[in-house]
């Protein structure tokens, strides 16, 4: 790694949470990796049916944070 590196990787562990996620998919997304489209299309049509499952509750059920 070289100096610079290690230096934007220094600046960006001090940002908050979030903003090092957006960095994160930033970066990966500037590699135009061709199955990212697919692989972006395969975890929204999972996240939908866990969501609908959880809606319908026959299949899911939350646990309390307590």
């Amino acid at each position: 790694m070289t100096a610079q590196s290690r230096r934007i990787l220094t600046e960006a562990m001090a940002l908050p949470p979030m903003d090092r996620t957006e960095l994160v998919e930033q970066l990966l997304a500037s590699f135009d990796l061709p199955a990212r489209a697919e692989i972006d299309a395969a975890w929204s049509t999972e996240v939908e049916e866990r969501l609908r499952a959880f809606e319908r509750r026959d299949l899911v059920t939350g646990i309390p944070l307590d």
